[in-house]
């Protein structure tokens, strides 16, 4: 797998594991309770964290805690992901191990059809109101 490839799809899980962690995401035991995305997110800093001297943990974990204090803010987690991207870039073996535990990961494609008036369909979480929308014509076709 490319690194490009590989940090966009790990993106998400790292940014779950933070979330959930905060800074101890380096350190932390695995929660048996942890969602897929978190453990997986976990397993990937943990890993690359391992792979790293005394001086670029330091950096890792400044960014892991500066990535846990603004949340979801793009640029803490930008700077995370550089971290990581450049760990992986020097370890191409640590690329193709993570890769793989990546793949393993990947939900199955799933194919829905909802139809009839007013039909939705929500394949992941929802955290507030769903609804849809029916435009009825003069002539009554919708």
């Amino acid at each position: 797998m490319e690194l490009d490839a590989f940090m966009e799809l790990a993106g998400p899980p790292i940014g779950a594991a933070i979330a959930a962690y905060g800074d101890s995401v380096l350190t932390q035991a695995q929660d048996a309770a942890a969602t897929a995305t978190v453990g997986l997110g976990t397993r990937i800093l943990q890993r690359v964290w391992n792979r790293r001297d005394q001086r670029q943990r330091e950096d890792l974990e400044t960014n892991v805690l500066e990535a846990a204090e603004e949340g979801a803010g793009a640029d803490a987690q930008g700077a995370l992901r550089q971290a990581v991207r450049r760990t992986l870039h020097q370890d191409p073996e640590l690329l193709a191990e993570l890769a793989a535990l990546l793949a393993r990961a990947q939900p199955a494609p799933v194919s829905i059809v909802v139809s009839g008036q007013g039909a939705v369909v929500n394949t992941g979480s929802n955290s507030g109101t769903m609804s849809s929308r029916t435009v009825v014509h003069r002539d009554g076709t919708r």
